[in-house]
C-alpha cells in the first residue's frame, strides 16, 4: 500500500502527473475548521475592494452641507488636534458637486456618479472609525483586525473557516494595483499563524505573467517531460524525509497542497483569466474600452477604468468559478504624482482619475453580478484605511483623518439603499462618539453573512484563542436585508 501522494509523485512525475490526476478524479482542497455553518448563510463568496492611501469620505461619498456654506473660513474643531502633517487649513468645501442618485436619494459626488445606477444596492456607513492615522497601521487594522504585524487577512479566515468551493482554483485570491503593492504589501493577506495554505494567491490580471512562475519561463529549454518527473520524484522523497523529522509542522503540508494547486492552476488558471471571450458590451461596461473625452486630458481615468475594470471583470470570472474571496486594491505605495488615495497635495488630481475607475468598474461588477444572479450570495465591502480631514492641507490636499470615515457593503444579505451611521457636520468624527462603527463590526458582519458566528471562528495560538474580530465586534442588524 502507499499514500496519494507517494501514488502521485512516483507514477505521474511531477506537477504534469498531478494535474492528470485531478482530471481523473483528485480530492477537493478540503473543509475548513467549520463542520458546518453556524447558523443559515446569505452568501458564500466575498469581494473586498480596498482604496489604498485613504480614500475622502467628504468628496465622494458623505456631503456635508455645513463645509460648502464654511468653504475657506477658518477651521475650528473646537477641541485640540494633531494633524499627520499639516493639514489644519481653512474649511474645504467637497472638490465636485453632490447629486441624489437612484430611488433612495443617496447624495454621491459627481466623479463616482457611475454608481448611481447600482447605488439602490448598497448600504453606506459614515461612523467608521479607526485608531490610527498611519498608513501602515491602519491598513493593517482594516485588513486583518489588527494594527500590527503578524495576523491573518479576513481572506484567510474566510478560508480557515470554510475551505474551498473548488479544486483548481486558490480559496482566497488577491488582484494588487497594476502599479505595486499598497503598505504592508503581501502581508496584508497573509496567513500568519494559520496554516499556510489558507494565504492569499497573487494574480496580477492584463499582464503577460498573471500568476508567477505558474509556468517556466520559456528559456528553461532544459525542462523536458523527464527532467520534471525526476525533479518530482527528488522532490517527493525530500519532503518524505522532512516530514519524518518534523511531525506536525503543518507548512509541510501547505507546501505539497500548493504544488497540488500549481498543476491544477496550469489547466483552469488561463482560461478563468481570458477576458477575450467575453463580449463586447460586457467588456465596455467594465471600462476596458472607455473614451476619455469627458475629462480634461491630464486627468486620465481611461487608464484607471480600464486596469480597475479587468480586475473587477477577472474577480467576476474567478467567483465563477469557485474562489470564495476575492481582494482587490486600488492605489500603490510609491509613485509621484500620487498614484494613490493619499490625496496631500491635490484632491482632485489624484482622487479624479482613481474614483472614476473605480466607480465604473465597480458599477459595472455589482450589474454584471446582479444579471447572473450572483450578486444574492456574493456580499461586496468597499474600504480603506482611513478618511480625510475636513480643512485644507494647502490649498488643494487634505490630512489623514482617523476618527472618521466610509465603508460600504452590497450583495448577500444586505439591505441596499440604506445608510447606517452619520458623522458629524464637518465630517470630522462621528455624531454619535460613543457608539461609532469599527472594523470590527463590519468583520462580524461579513462572517455573519456567511454563516459564521465570529465569536466562534478561533485558532489556538500561543494559549490565546485568536479571532478575526479579536475580542470586539458586534453585527450591523440594521443594514442586514
Amino acid at each position: 500500500m502507499t499514500n496519494r501522494r507517494d501514488f502521485l509523485w512516483q507514477s505521474g512525475g511531477g506537477l504534469g502527473g498531478i494535474a492528470l490526476s485531478s482530471l481523473l478524479g483528485g480530492e477537493a482542497q478540503g473543509g475548513g475548521f467549520l463542520q458546518e455553518a453556524h447558523h443559515r448563510p446569505k452568501a458564500k463568496r466575498v469581494i473586498q475592494l480596498f482604496m489604498a492611501g485613504a480614500a475622502s469620505h467628504l468628496d465622494l461619498f458623505d456631503y456635508k452641507p455645513e463645509l460648502v456654506k464654511r468653504h475657506g473660513e477658518k477651521s475650528d474643531f473646537g477641541e485640540h488636534v494633531e494633524a499627520f502633517q499639516n493639514g489644519l487649513g481653512p474649511w474645504k468645501k467637497p472638490v465636485w458637486d453632490f447629486a441624489p442618485h437612484g430611488a433612495c436619494g443617496k447624495l454621491l459626488g459627481e466623479t463616482v456618479s457611475p454608481l448611481g445606477e447600482v447605488v439602490n444596492d448598497m448600504a453606506f456607513i459614515h461612523n467608521m472609525t479607526g485608531k490610527t492615522g498611519v498608513h501602515s497601521q491602519a491598513t493593517y487594522l482594516q485588513a486583518t483586525g489588527f494594527d500590527r504585524p503578524g495576523f491573518p487577512g479576513m481572506g484567510s479566515w474566510v478560508s480557515y473557516g470554510l475551505g474551498s468551493l473548488n479544486d483548481n482554483l486558490p480559496t482566497f485570491v488577491v488582484l494588487p494595483d497594476h502599479r505595486g503593492y499598497a503598505s504592508n504589501g503581501p502581508k496584508n493577506w497573509a496567513s500568519a499563524f494559520l496554516p499556510t495554505v489558507h494565504q492569499g494567491t497573487i494574480i496580477r490580471p492584463g499582464t503577460s505573467e498573471p500568476i508567477t512562475h505558474l509556468f517556466p519561463h520559456e528559456s528553461a529549454k532544459y525542462l523536458t517531460p523527464q527532467a520534471e518527473k525526476d525533479a518530482g520524484s527528488l522532490l517527493g522523497k525530500l519532503n518524505r524525509k522532512y516530514a519524518e523529522q518534523r511531525s506536525g509542522d503543518s507548512r509541510l503540508e501547505a507546501r505539497i497542497q500548493s504544488y497540488e494547486l500549481a498543476a491544477r492552476m496550469q489547466l483552469a488558471a488561463p482560461e478563468a483569466l481570458d477576458l477575450s471571450g467575453e463580449p463586447d458590451y460586457i467588456k465596455s461596461m467594465y471600462g476596458l474600452s472607455s473614451d476619455g473625452k469627458k475629462w480634461p486630458k491630464e486627468i486620465n481615468w481611461k487608464e484607471e477604468a480600464d486596469a480597475f475594470g479587468r480586475k473587477c471583470l477577472s474577480a467576476r470570472r474567478l467567483l465563477e468559478r469557485g474562489v470564495k474571496f476575492v481582494q482587490i486594491w486600488s492605489g500603490n505605495d510609491n509613485g509621484f504624482p500620487r498614484r494613490n488615495w493619499d490625496s496631500h497635495e491635490d484632491i482632485e488630481r489624484e482622487h479624479g482619475p482613481l474614483s472614476r475607475g473605480m466607480a465604473i468598474g465597480t458599477a459595472a461588477l455589482i450589474k454584471d453580478l446582479k444579471q447572473r444572479g450572483m450578486l444574492e450570495d456574493t456580499v461586496i465591502l468597499w474600504t480603506t484605511e482611513f478618511g480625510r480631514m475636513p480643512s485644507t492641507q494647502g490649498s488643494k490636499g487634505r490630512d489623514h483623518n482617523p476618527h472618521v470615515f466610509t465603508n460600504w457593503l452590497a450583495g448577500g444579505g444586505v439591505r441596499g439603499g440604506v445608510t447606517h451611521g452619520e458623522s458629524d457636520e464637518w465630517g470630522y468624527k462621528p455624531a454619535d462618539r460613543k457608539n461609532p462603527t469599527q472594523v470590527y463590526d463590519i468583520h462580524a458582519t461579513i462572517l455573519h453573512l456567511l454563516g459564521i458566528d465570529h465569536e466562534k471562528l478561533v485558532f489556538r495560538k500561543d494559549s490565546i484563542d485568536r479571532r478575526l474580530t479579536d475580542v470586539h465586534g458586534k453585527v450591523i442588524q440594521e443594514i442586514l436585508a
